[in-house]
């Protein structure tokens, strides 16, 4: 799509990078079947519409689970609570094993569509893709929800902020001291190679 004729460049990506940082997102895992199940820590994630009910993930383009999601056309959405962090760590770590990425972490198949789930997680979606649009080095899925499940509506939600999980109770101190592996920024997917 082409619009009107705007000045500029567009932003060096470091800056950009830095001040989407400054972006507080909440943590979400998704997950795609593929002849073996994939999952990703993301945290570009937004609902999109009500009639239908849409979401929208943004998925890199030489991730492992773009490819799964398209070729198999659903994915699933697990909102993160505060304390599966370690789980938000694990799945966005680099160069993790293609085969039982999911094994360290406690899921399940979707009811709907089949799609893993993890379990404890604050809600989850069940989504048969709808769209995908080329966006720069990611595609931006639109997912039409067909089954959304919660698990701990109470519990606190894991928060990205300032490249540092965090906790809504005390959203000034990260929820351990050493830098976890970095989620990747807002409007990105977490990496899944």
């Amino acid at each position: 799509m082409s619009g009107p004729d705007v000045p500029g460049a567009p932003a060096p990506p470091e800056e950009f990078r830095a001040a989407v940082a400054r972006w507080a997102t909440g943590v979400t895992v998704v997950t795609a079947r593929g002849r073996h199940p994939h999952a990703m820590t993301a945290n570009s994630v937004a609902s999109v519409s009500l009639d239908p009910p849409t979401l929208l993930v943004c998925l890199e383009v030489d991730s492992r689970v773009h490819d799964a999601v398209l070729d198999d056309g659903r994915f699933g959405v697990s909102v993160l609570a505060h304390d599966q962090q370690a789980v938000a760590a694990w799945l966005a770590t680099r160069g993790r094993p293609l085969l039982g990425q999911l094994e360290r972490v406690a899921h399940g198949p979707g009811p709907v569509l089949g799609v893993p789930l993890v379990e404890g997680a604050l809600a989850t979606f069940e989504c048969a893709v709808a769209a995908a649009h080329p966006a720069g080095d990611h595609t931006v899925v639109l997912g039409e929800v067909r089954g959304v499940g919660g698990g701990a509506p109470a519990a606190e939600p894991l928060v990205w902020f300032a490249s540092a999980y965090r906790s809504l109770a005390d959203p000034s101190r990260p929820t351990r001291p050493e830098r976890p592996e970095r989620p990747e920024q807002q409007g990105r997917a977490l990496p899944d190679r």
